[in-house]
């Protein structure tokens, strides 16, 4: 069995590579760095000292829920930049909450559609007008509606404790 040490990178496909290298770049605010040699639109991005975001420029659809997540050191700055700018989407996995573990969550799309979900750790840090805001709900969980419920639940799930 391989050992998995940790995501090195994600890329994600856009379909304007401009608009996008201008999101991520100047909205998201993360740190260009060189890419090798390609011969097609790609842009790598410094998250940390050890994972990169990648996006390139192909004509592939993106998906409705998949998504990658990223903490975030702020979530009171994100929820008011992201909301003003009109890219909080609330469609695929409900509006913004506080999950059972105590973290935050809410879901953006970028210029070509591809879904982030951005976390943060503790919800005592949430500024009290934010629970009031129509984007934010009170439940900790997404229902779907399905009634299909497979694969290993607990009580204790966790995105910062494994």
């Amino acid at each position: 069995m391989s050992q998995w040490l940790a995501i090195n990178h994600v890329t994600l496909i856009v379909d304007d590579f401009d608009k996008a290298r201008e999101f991520y770049t100047h909205v998201i605010g993360l740190e260009e760095i060189p890419a090798y040699g390609f011969d097609y639109p790609v842009q790598f991005y410094k998250i940390n000292d050890r994972q990169q975001l990648h996006i390139t420029e192909w004509k592939d659809t993106p998906s409705f829920r998949g998504h990658l997540c990223v903490q975030v050191a702020d979530f009171n700055a994100c929820f008011r930049r992201f909301k003003a700018l009109g890219i909080i989407d609330t469609r695929p996995w409900g509006k913004v909450r506080r999950l059972k573990d105590g973290s935050m969550q809410m879901f953006i799309r970028d210029p070509a559609g591809n879904l982030i979900e951005i976390s943060h750790p503790d919800s005592r840090t949430v500024d009290p007008d934010i629970w009031e805001d129509e984007l934010v709900e009170r439940g900790d969980v997404y229902v779907s509606g399905r009634g299909e419920a497979k694969g290993t639940r607990s009580d204790r799930a966790s995105l910062y404790r494994f």
